[in-house]
């Protein structure tokens, strides 16, 4: 007698195959890119410009144009300052190399209404025409970067009472080349002529002074237009 097969177990049915776009996982995903690119500008802190340490007192200098440059030449922009002279042979041109890396970061963003200034603390020497050679020779862009000169009494009073730093002929009696001690720090100065703050020319320092600088410039347009 043959023997009776086992019985099979029934086939279980084909499982049915959910459209991907019909998967609620799916639209899960797609609505939370969405949501985070759109509240990504949001979610962005930008700190607060610097407050305003002390005002600059009025002063009149003139450029390596030989054109005059006063209070009123700061008006509508911000600015980064610094002190250098062409006969420097110890920071100056390492301050002028920092200074020539804002311009060209501020150049490839495209910034628009930050200038640069260079404060020569040797004017009897330094006139218009050695800083205009200067300028050239460090490749510096004059629609951006001016360089200022003046009268010793004029330049001591805007740098030493102005802006609170030194201006002293150190150099010894038996010395080649003349040393001016002078701050090595970028001092940030608003159209208003408020010293907004005074940073290092490290990696750090310039980049902090470069994002500060665009904070000031967006906090003076908004206030000029009211909004």
């Amino acid at each position: 007698m043959a023997e009776t097969p086992p019985p099979t177990a029934p086939e279980a049915p084909a499982e049915e195959r959910v459209p991907f776009f019909r998967n609620p996982f799916v639209w899960f995903f797609f609505v939370g890119i969405i949501t985070i690119t759109l509240i990504r500008p949001f979610l962005i802190f930008e700190p607060d410009p610097p407050p305003v340490l002390y005002e600059l007192p009025a002063f009149e200098l003139v450029d390596a144009g030989g054109r005059p440059f006063d209070n009123g030449s700061l008006e509508g922009g911000v600015h980064v300052v610094n002190f250098i002279f062409t006969r420097c042979a110890s920071i100056c041109p390492m301050l002028t190399h920092s200074m020539s890396s804002l311009q060209e970061r501020y150049d490839a963003e495209k910034v628009d209404g930050i200038r640069l200034i260079s404060i020569s603390v040797d004017p009897e020497y330094d006139t218009p025409e050695r800083l205009a050679a200067y300028a050239e020779r460090h490749g510096a862009d004059t629609s951006r970067w001016d360089f200022l000169t003046g009268g010793e009494a004029a330049v001591r009073a805007l740098v030493v009472g102005g802006f609170k730093t030194a201006m002293e002929d150190v150099t010894p009696p038996d010395a080649d080349l003349i040393d001016i001690a002078h701050s090595g720090h970028f001092f940030l100065v608003d159209g208003d002529g408020g010293v907004r703050g005074y940073y290092g020319v490290d990696e750090s320092g310039l980049d902090e002074i470069f994002h500060r600088s665009r904070h000031v410039l967006k906090q003076q347009r908004k206030r000029r237009s009211g909004s």
